[in-house]
């Protein structure tokens, strides 16, 4: 049986939440799914597959960009898949990203305050502003990528961090995971990262 390895980096355990219900629908299409935190991953050759998650707080995570960065030699010997949990997307194009499967929560996404205009704070949440340094650190393996709603909760964050989500990004505290979303991507991974082959 084919075993995929679910990662996650998380500060109030919402990514957590989402990485264990995306393992949980992988075993449900009879693939084994183990979650574990990234920082106890040791190596991945155990996996036929790896997913990572991480949330954005001044842009993804820097120790899930940093751990891309690190291991890009094993990774790029496995398909590999990445989720993002964010509080707001701002409606913006969609990048040209070939042979990579892009999944947006349509829940997240906002449209401009102004039509057809990206302001200065809705910039920091534009596809293109949060996929950047994500595709850059990412090796070629890269199969599949989805943003999904997180949980902000002001009081879990670092001060400056807390800043910076009021102030620049003008994101709320609350809850926007969109459960069935997530499990749908979940679910649709194994034929995703051709794991039938």
């Amino acid at each position: 049986m084919k075993k995929v390895l679910v990662t996650y980096i998380t500060h109030s355990g919402t990514t957590r939440d989402v990485a264990e219900a995306i393992a949980e629908e992988i075993a449900k299409t009879g693939f084994e799914a183990q979650v574990m935190e990234l920082g106890a991953v040791k190596n991945t050759n155990d996996f036929d597959a790896v997913v990572l998650g991480a949330p954005m707080i001044i842009g993804w995570h820097r120790n899930a960009l940093k751990y891309l960065k690190s291991h890009k030699a094993e990774l790029v010997t496995k398909p590999l898949a990445l989720f993002l949990t964010a509080m707001s997307l701002t409606e913006s194009p969609k990048p040209k990203m070939p042979g990579i499967d892009l999944h947006t929560d349509q829940k997240l996404v906002v449209p401009p305050q102004k039509p057809g205009h990206i302001g200065f704070k809705e910039s920091f949440t534009t596809l293109k502003h949060y996929l950047t340094p994500v595709l850059k650190a990412a090796p070629t393996s890269l199969k599949a990528l989805a943003f999904f709603g997180g949980r902000l909760d002001m009081y879990r964050l670092k001060w400056y961090d807390a800043l910076f989500v009021m102030l620049v990004v003008g994101a709320k505290p609350g809850e926007k995971r969109n459960w069935p979303d997530i499990r749908a991507w979940g679910a649709s991974l194994p034929a995703l990262l051709k794991l039938d082959e």
